[in-house]
């Protein structure tokens, strides 16, 4: 195993996430005048609703994929009679549809934000940079879905379930073990999804830490009219 290989999947990892948290807790606590969307909504809105509902239905039903699908241990898809060759069928035909989903509105929402001049006035370099990262990230995780056809047998996924339960368990040099042989597409897309946690306190991603979960079961707002 190469040393920049050990660097990039055992040590980088660890260096982004910490970054992502402890990035995200001083920009909480020193700057919460910036902890926002930034939202660009009255200054132009039918191209935002437009894009905005497919990315974001898009990105969440990936992550949740992603997160499901590398963390859950193959024993349990074993118990369940799930084999490697079906989970990954099932992962390529489901990343490639929210894939797509995810990219029709990331499209709409570049070209919103570099071609709308009032939208671009107000955008700031981070904005655009990551729009960009997000939009290579996702034709990362597309293109690997055409090198899986090429490995049906799940193994390529196998290792890359290793690596990311490794990341979780704290033993590095086994998790840049078990990603060392699979094909360059893969390594590309974990090595910018590592780069994305580190660019996270730095952006307006922040305000997902602020999602209003609690909207969902708060009490009714009665409003009665005059009397």
């Amino acid at each position: 195993m190469s040393g920049i290989n050990h660097f990039l999947f055992g040590l980088f990892p660890y260096i982004a996430l910490t970054i992502f948290v402890l990035g995200s807790l001083v920009r909480y606590d020193r700057e919460q005048y910036t902890w926002k969307t930034g939202s660009s909504q009255m200054l132009e809105s039918k191209q935002l609703r437009k894009g905005s509902l497919p990315f974001h239905v898009g990105i969440i039903m990936v992550l949740l994929g992603h997160f499901v699908g590398l963390l859950t241990p193959h024993q349990v898809w074993d118990f369940l009679g799930i084999t490697a060759p079906m989970k990954q069928v099932f992962a390529m035909a489901m990343g490639g549809f929210f894939g797509l989903v995810c990219l029709y509105g990331l499209v709409i929402l570049i070209n919103r934000r570099l071609n709308n001049d009032r939208v671009r006035a107000t955008s700031s370099r981070m904005d655009i940079t990551l729009l960009f990262l997000l939009l290579a990230q996702l034709l990362l995780g597309l293109i690997s879905i055409f090198v899986s056809f090429g490995h049906l047998d799940g193994q390529e996924m196998l290792k890359l379930m290793s690596w990311a339960q490794n990341i979780v368990t704290l033993d590095g040099t086994e998790a840049a073990a078990s990603i060392a042989s699979v094909h360059i597409i893969f390594k590309l897309h974990v090595f910018l999804g590592m780069v994305l946690f580190a660019v996270f306190p730095f952006s307006r991603l922040v305000h997902i830490w602020s999602v209003p979960v609690k909207y969902v079961s708060r009490n009714y707002q009665v409003v009665r009219a005059r009397g």
